[in-house]
């Protein structure tokens, strides 16, 4: 009865923690969608080959030299399933695409990261035609050096997925996985060793402390804190890499993309806040600190362009934005 009563004592005292931290983040963030916007638009930077248009960009991360950046793109449509397009682009710091490759095999490209040896981890949402519900690791030059999952497998287990949305490398090695994307597929975050061996599973269905809907992006500061886009839920959730939950923010919208550089600015792709989805907020890209939850910047949308899922910056600030349901891909530098 004792260890009972202590355990619902220390669970309350987490909870009001948290608390408190949700409510510091989102009053330091100040009104949603009120800071500055520092930015401008680089129209056409990225040059696409003769002939090929955008699809749903939906994965974005930088290469190692800080200048080019990746994307994961829909195949110029919504789905990858039939298509004979690669859809793993990269382009240089002047906007030119330098390598691409992934063809035929993808149904539904999702998340993408970019590790310490510039290998490319990406994520397959969708099982059918023997693929998807995976994870796989190409080398800079396209060859599939892992896969993890069972292809057109779906499960909640040690060695499948359901609807992966993102994947990151930790510093050690360690492979992390947003297992998930809403409706009946898992909710919860899954832990690896650099080899794929399954070390642990956290999270569950539901808007409690420590639950997902959606976990849609992840990503890691400089202290090794876990991240979490918990979309649906209109939250980023941080966890430590034992799945301890450390703090709720809420300031920066509904997140679907998240991004964190070298000196722990945090950006956050919002893609779905509206006036039903999330009352206050509109969509853009938000940017503050990934130490303390606070907004600086907002980058809005427009009416042509909404729905932006994938950000990154270089090295220089430049700020970069897949966009699903508009179908683009674009480059912000500082006014």
């Amino acid at each position: 009865m004792k260890l009972a009563s202590g355990l619902t004592i220390a669970l309350g005292v987490a909870a009001a923690a948290v608390a408190l931290s949700a409510q510091a983040g989102y009053a330091q963030g100040g009104l949603p969608n009120a800071a500055p916007n520092p930015y401008r638009l680089d129209e056409g930077w990225a040059k696409l080959p003769e002939g090929r248009k955008w699809g749903s960009a939906i994965g974005v991360d930088m290469d190692r030299d800080g200048k080019s950046v990746w994307v994961f793109d829909r195949c110029a449509g919504t789905d990858c399933s039939g298509s004979d397009l690669a859809p793993i682009q990269k382009f240089n710091e002047s906007g030119t695409l330098v390598t691409s490759f992934g063809a035929g095999m993808f149904n539904f490209p999702h998340g993408l990261y970019v590790d310490a040896d510039n290998n490319v981890w990406v994520t397959d949402g969708k099982g059918k035609n023997g693929r998807g519900h995976t994870v796989m690791k190409f080398s800079p030059d396209g060859k599939l050096l892992m896969t993890l999952g069972k292809p057109g497998v779906a499960g909640n287990g040690p060695d499948t997925f359901n609807a992966p949305s993102d994947v990151l490398v930790a510093p050690d090695g360690g492979i992390f996985v947003a297992d998930g994307h809403g409706g009946d597929t898992n909710a919860r975050i899954v832990k690896l060793a650099k080899d794929g061996t399954f070390i642990k599973a956290w999270g569950a269905k539901g808007d409690d402390p420590g639950q997902f809907d959606t976990p849609h992006a992840i990503a890691m500061d400089s202290a090794g804190r876990l991240f979490v886009a918990d979309r649906a839920n209109s939250r980023i959730q941080g966890f430590d890499q034992d799945g301890n939950l450390l703090f709720e923010w809420r300031a920066f919208g509904r997140p679907s993309g998240l991004y964190i550089d070298k000196n722990d600015v945090l950006y956050v792709a919002d893609s779905q806040s509206d006036a039903k989805r999330n009352p206050g907020f509109t969509q853009g890209i938000r940017i503050g600190s990934a130490k303390d939850g606070t907004v600086t910047a907002f980058i809005p949308v427009t009416a042509e362009i909404p729905s932006p899922e994938g950000v990154a910056a270089d090295n220089a600030g430049n700020v970069y934005a897949g966009y699903t349901t508009s179908m683009n891909f674009r480059r912000f530098v500082k006014k």
